[in-house]
């Protein structure tokens, strides 16, 4: 199966760029890996290892960071069936902006070969932060 590295798969752009643009944001990323990598080059998880390597070069070129990643262990709340995720991780940055020109660059392109390779099903929620403890000033 040949794959173009010019365009991410379902992007939502339109949606992005509607929001404000005022603030940095945080990307929610939900994933869940192929037993084996498309390409037959070990596990889903080396897949998502080798897309990490070169996407993170991206994500800092933009301003981002990578703020916190985990094992998703078990849905606490909510429909087992329908929220099946391997990993979790929280990207931080600068912009919606930002984030946009990450994901449509030519490095991001190769990356997410590897990225389509390990994820049989991936979400990324944008989301705007309305709280926070470790900088909020009340307790």
């Amino acid at each position: 199966m040949t794959r173009s590295p010019a365009t991410v798969e379902h992007l939502n752009i339109e949606a992005l760029s509607a929001l404000p643009d005022d603030a940095p944001v945080t990307m929610l990323n939900l994933m869940r890996f192929r037993e084996r990598s498309l390409d037959g080059n070990g596990s889903g998880w080396d897949a998502y290892l080798r897309y990490s390597t070169l996407a993170i070069k991206t994500i800092k070129a933009e301003g981002g960071s990578i703020v916190w990643a985990g094992t998703a262990e078990a849905v606490a709340l909510g429909i087992p069936g329908d929220n099946r995720w391997d990993y979790v991780a929280l990207v931080r940055y600068p912009s919606r902006k930002s984030f946009i020109a990450m994901m449509t660059s030519p490095e991001y392109a190769v990356a997410n070969i590897e990225r389509e390779n390990g994820c049989v099903a991936h979400t990324i929620l944008a989301i705007r932060e309305t709280y926070n403890k470790l900088t909020s000033s009340r307790s």
